[in-house]
């Protein structure tokens, strides 16, 4: 349904038609203040009939940029469609559960015939058969490669979307789980998603070992048995969901169950934090999901027609082309997506301090060296200018006025004032901002700048 701001919105080709680039030679002001007559959200194009919608929503992986290092391929990739199945998938807890003295006895419980959660315990397991939802579908995510995962995921590092040299400074060993979550979508309109803290392997169990947090609940008279995940799954549900008017909100953990709890102490503390009472594990639009090695983006199904389109970021990048700015007496050109990660000879380089862009100039380490503005003689390192290629972290289609620091991925100012705001786990305690194109943490305040271009020649 279109919000009553978009009922008088231009569709996005046509605003990028017209669209002039900012070449203000004013130096990087608050966004806050900034502003920008061109920038509208995007225009929802809603299915014809609800009912036959078939999207539930989309997962993207922050720090990718659209794509996966070395390509996206199967089911491993940089962004997930959750499509409505044509049998349901979803399962849910029973009311009963069975207590084994040992867990080789409860294997006996464990068939492939049917889902269940076990509970080890100091000196007995519990187990809790999971029966056939037929209103849910169920989606399952984890680094494991095994048929029950539908979208498996990988460690994201700072820089790898533009940078080849990071990968060979990831771990060994991954701290994502091989069955991380699972996502289970309502069959029926409104289409409701909720997150569930991990996923049921191929032997459809769920094993919560002794260093996870198990819980017990007294609901209605009964016991009921609850846990969380080794690492935890943590999400951020921001007030307003992915909008100009966003707010964000505290970091919590989703349990087996579904219910929410506050966040440990440290990442895998084995003490849960205290249950938040009026909480629900529902994905809203902007849901971020956090699996202490990736993070992912939530967009809804109604959201999802009104993202921006890979073709509108391409036309940002030809009308700044268009515009034949110079650096010097030397026109540049902006890499378009499909060469997003390859740098060119007339490819814009930008001064961090000052934001003033530049072709790049010959010699030196780029990584180290700090160098002189010609035109504003301040001195910083200097960054190839890239495009925020991916679509869904785009707040608007604004113009590609501002670029994040210290990487230099250009886009709107009001997305990057979006994702300035946005804290997102780092470590097993620490909370930083961080470009969503690259996952490079943010530097500086605000965390972004205001590109400055050099006029055009006569």
């Amino acid at each position: 349904m279109k919000t009553e701001s978009e009922m008088d919105v231009a569709s996005p080709v046509e605003h990028l038609a017209g669209m002039e680039i900012d070449t203000s030679d004013t130096a990087h002001q608050n966004v806050a203040e900034y502003q920008d007559n061109t920038t509208h959200e995007p225009t929802c194009t809603p299915p014809a009939d609800e009912d036959e919608a078939k999207i539930y929503g989309e997962l993207i992986v922050l720090g990718t940029n659209g794509q996966l290092p070395g390509g996206d391929r199967g089911r491993r990739k940089s962004c997930f469609t959750l499509r409505k199945k044509k049998k349901a998938t979803g399962v849910k807890p029973s009311d009963q559960h069975q207590v084994f003295p040992r867990a080789s006895q409860s294997q006996t419980f464990n068939s492939k015939e049917h889902h269940s959660v076990s509970y080890i315990l100091p000196r007995n397991v519990v187990v809790v058969p999971y029966i056939l939802d037929p209103d849910t579908d169920m989606f399952q995510i984890g680094r494991s490669n095994e048929e029950p995962i539908d979208f498996v995921v990988m460690d994201i590092f700072p820089g790898t979307s533009i940078s080849t040299h990071q990968r060979s400074q990831q771990p060994q060993q991954s701290t994502i789980s091989r069955f991380a979550c699972r996502i289970v979508c309502d069959r029926n309109p409104p289409y409701t998603a909720r997150i569930y803290a991990a996923g049921f392997d191929t032997s459809m169990n769920i094993v919560l070992g002794e260093k996870a947090p198990k819980l017990t609940i007294d609901k209605d008279g009964k016991r009921i048995f609850d846990g969380l995940t080794t690492n935890g799954v943590l999400i951020m549900q921001p007030k307003n969901g992915f909008s100009q008017s966003y707010e964000p909100t505290l970091w919590k953990e989703t349990s087996v169950r579904g219910d929410i709890y506050r966040s440990r102490e440290s990442r895998s503390a084995q003490m849960p934090g205290a249950k938040v009472d009026g909480d629900s594990n529902v994905l809203d639009n902007g849901t971020i999901i956090d699996l202490c090695g990736v993070t992912l983006l939530w967009r809804s199904s109604s959201s999802v027609n009104c993202m921006p389109m890979p073709h509108h970021i391409n036309q940002l990048i030809h009308n700044l082309n268009l515009n034949e700015l110079l650096v010097g007496l030397t026109a540049f050109t902006c890499p378009r997506r499909n060469r997003a990660t390859r740098e060119t000879e007339k490819q814009p380089w930008v001064y961090l301090e000052c934001g003033h862009a530049h072709v790049r100039i010959a010699g030196g380490n780029r990584d180290e060296e700090e160098r002189m503005c010609p035109i504003c003689r301040s001195v910083g390192k200097y960054v190839p200018l890239w495009m925020g290629n991916e679509p869904a972290f785009y707040v608007d289609i604004g113009s590609p006025t501002h670029f994040i620091t210290p990487c230099g991925h250009v886009c709107s100012a009001k997305t990057a004032l979006y994702w300035s705001r946005t804290a997102l786990p780092h470590g097993t305690q620490a909370y930083n901002a961080a470009c969503p194109f690259c996952a490079t943490p943010l530097e500086g305040d605000p965390g972004y700048k205001k590109l400055i271009w050099q006029q055009p020649v006569d």
